[in-house]
């Protein structure tokens, strides 16, 4: 199975009017923080929130009339869920999803309201594709993979047509993988118009499954990662074959780094990303001297991400950068020496978020207490600032 470029302009002329040109702009602050030059595609702007109508609307305007009266079903982890149904819905075509147990809420509810039928079934998407196949078979649906269709690929190859096209200068692409369709599309597009590109491809150190099939390896995937868009136990047969060819390397990032990109692109770019939305800050985070200096086009899949999760990842980062840092102090209990710690931390500049008293803990003298006091500081200077004082004070502190 083949796409060309000529297939990708097919399918831009094909959706043109009906999927929004997301923009392409040049970022200072990332620039900065990273040493490249980075330009950032915004397809968290999209109507459903990520980078997938693309591929959904090319596929769906290619349906016969009588696969549009029978439907669609597809499994999803919510982005490719809520561009089929919002589309879907769009052109009178019944779509069901089958959704991982795990799915972020607001992806789930994004995917009902645009009209779906939602079925939450297996522990991970391979799961949830195996009940989308029975369901097909039973009830006569058309499956649409999420990124293992000709007709997706395509569409989601306009990316890099705009890309290129906002960006003519870029000497490189990082784009987020979980089953490949994403950067296969983009590759192809942009290898088209602009030869000696550079492709790199981005992928959660849980679920390696583009980089190991490279190696010949079996890929080793599991556990609960934050970048729940790319976390695909095996890239699809297409989109492998299509964009392998092109890619330069494929980079893998921990956790940790997936979580500085989405912090990052809330503080300093002021946009939401979700855990893989923000893959392409991450590898540029975790390997700066393979992008240093050079002019780099980083893919911000979507912005779909739970607002408490968005809430705990900001925190954490504050946390990393110890601006909320717990100082854990073993005192006597008595009257007034809360106010007394509150006074040194406060005369120093500290800002109080929390406070906990533990009394019962057994390596605690019984007329003592262990506090665990929250403060907001500066940065990590201040931070061990606050400490010195509070040691100078005579208190004695553990590690927190």
């Amino acid at each position: 199975m083949t796409v060309t470029f000529a297939d990708i302009e097919a399918a831009r002329v094909r959706i043109a009017g009906q999927v929004d040109r997301t923009p392409t702009r040049y970022s200072r602050r990332l620039s900065q923080l990273t040493g490249a030059e980075v330009w950032v595609k915004f397809d968290n702007l999209h109507f459903t929130g990520s980078f997938k109508e693309r591929g959904a609307l090319n596929r769906l305007l290619q349906l016969t009339a009588d696969e549009r009266k029978r439907g669609v079903v597809a499994a999803s982890a919510g982005n490719h869920a809520q561009a089929l149904a919002y589309h879907g819905g769009r052109l009178g075509v019944p779509v069901t999803i089958v959704m991982p147990e795990g799915t972020p809420f607001v992806k789930i509810d994004g995917t009902r309201a645009h009209g779906a039928n939602v079925v939450i079934h297996g522990l991970d998407f391979s799961g949830s594709t195996e009940e989308a196949h029975r369901l097909r078979d039973e009830e006569g649906f058309v499956f649409v993979s999420a990124f293992d269709d000709a007709g997706i690929v395509a569409g989601q190859g306009v990316c890099g047509i705009e890309f290129l096209e906002d960006a003519p200068d870029l000497d490189a692409l990082i784009i987020p993988i979980g089953g490949g369709g994403l950067i296969a599309g983009c590759a192809i597009a942009a290898k088209a118009m602009k030869p000696s590109i550079r492709i790199f491809g981005v992928e959660a150190a849980m679920y390696p499954s583009f980089s190991a099939r490279r190696a010949g390896q079996p890929p080793k995937c599991g556990g609960q990662t934050i970048a729940e868009g790319i976390a695909i136990k095996a890239a699809g047969d297409v989109p492998y074959a299509l964009g392998n060819p092109l890619i330069e390397e494929v980079l893998v990032c921990q956790e940790a780094d997936f979580e500085k990109g989405v912090a990052f692109l809330a503080t300093l770019e002021k946009t939401v990303a979700e855990g893989a939305g923000a893959g392409g800050l991450a590898a540029l985070l975790a390997y700066p001297d393979k992008f240093k200096g050079m002019k780099v086009g980083i893919e911000l899949t979507g912005g779909n991400i739970d607002a408490r999760m968005l809430a705990v990842v900001l925190n954490r980062e504050l946390v990393r950068e110890r601006r909320l840092t717990v100082y854990r102090i073993l005192s006597d209990d008595r009257p007034g020496i809360l106010s007394a710690m509150a006074a040194v931390i406060g005369g120093v500049g500290g800002n109080i978020i929390d406070v906990v008293h533990n009394r019962l803990a057994l390596d605690v003298p019984a007329k003592g207490a262990e506090f665990d006091i929250m403060v907001e500081t500066r940065d990590s200077a201040h931070a061990d600032e606050i400490g010195q004082a509070l040691k100078d004070k005579g208190y004695a502190l553990r590690m927190g």
